[in-house]
């Protein structure tokens, strides 16, 4: 069996992964932020040491993208300086990392989908501080695998989908951004990917680097919100009409990229594995969440 150690297993990743791990023969300890800070360099020894790993999986991340821009301090601990920490304790115990990186390295400019070596340019805050962590990562440690993803959603934690669905219920009417345009990704696909690939990893195949992984396909937040509305609709008989505005009339405090498509063909050449297209898992996650047993989501 395949021990795999987790940081960050309270999120919504971190859950998919200990939910499907079983399928794939792989035993997952998984850590809460409670119980281990991946900043603090003891603290991560002790839980690689506890768990004997033969891999690292670091889904921890500060994600409130627009706090960051009040709490800078917060966002590039747990997002630059965690993800040093772990790939330097990595390497101490010689065993790979995955770590999770963002679309949100890019400034959005480029007219077309951003491949892996375009140019990182964040455009604020959260953006900056993965960004650095990307790069903490690939100084420490060379049995690497850094998966960026975008707009991931799925039905743990706090995401775009599960707020739509709430608004739903309370309104007639929802404005949504119309002019940023992205590839829509569930956890459940991006679990997925991982665990499917750590196998390799494990046995040193030459995989090492930086990857895009994302939903097939690609919308706006204001195409996302109808699908999720048309979908629901079908199991609730309730549908709220959705708006297109544009960036400048929703101002939020961090500016977020126009263009955050990936193109994910090195990840599919390279393993063998793509995500679901983005309408079928939005559907997936709505019908679980709206029809199967109530269970703790939050």
């Amino acid at each position: 069996m395949l021990t795999v150690l987790t940081f960050g297993g309270e999120g919504q990743l971190g859950r998919e992964l200990s939910e499907r791990a079983d399928r794939h023969g792989i035993v997952l300890r998984a850590t809460r932020r409670s119980e281990v800070d991946i900043a603090d360099m003891n603290a991560v020894t002790r839980a690689i040491d506890d768990a004997s790993p033969m891999i690292v999986v670091n889904a921890a991340a500060y994600t409130k993208v627009d706090r960051a821009e009040a709490e800078p301090e917060a966002a590039f601990r747990a997002n630059a300086t965690g993800p040093g920490v772990v790939a330097r304790a990595c390497a101490a115990a010689m065993i790979p990392l995955v770590h999770v990186s963002t679309d949100y390295v890019f400034d959005g400019t480029k007219s077309t989908r951003y491949v892996e070596d375009d140019p990182i340019t964040p455009l604020g805050v959260y953006g900056r501080s993965k960004a650095e962590g990307e790069a903490a990562v690939r100084r420490a440690l060379e049995h690497h695998v850094i998966m960026r993803t975008s707009w991931m959603y799925g039905i743990y934690g706090s995401n775009f989908l599960k707020k739509i669905l709430r608004l739903t219920r309370e309104r007639e009417e929802l404005p949504v951004v119309a002019d940023q345009r992205g590839c829509p990704t569930g956890s459940a696909d991006v679990a997925e990917a991982i665990l499917s690939i750590l196998p390799r990893l494990t046995q040193r195949a030459p995989v090492w680097g930086t990857y895009h992984f994302a939903g097939q396909g690609a919308t706006t937040w204001y195409g996302l919100a109808r699908e999720i509305i048309d979908v629901q609709a079908q199991f609730t008989n309730k549908r709220a009409r959705v708006i297109p505005i544009t960036t400048a009339e929703y101002p939020t405090p961090a500016q977020r990229p126009v263009n955050s498509e990936l193109d994910c063909s090195r990840f599919a050449a390279k393993f063998g594995f793509k995500a679901a297209d983005w309408r079928e898992r939005t559907q997936k996650v709505i019908s679980a969440l709206l029809t199967e047993p109530a269970r703790e989501r939050a």
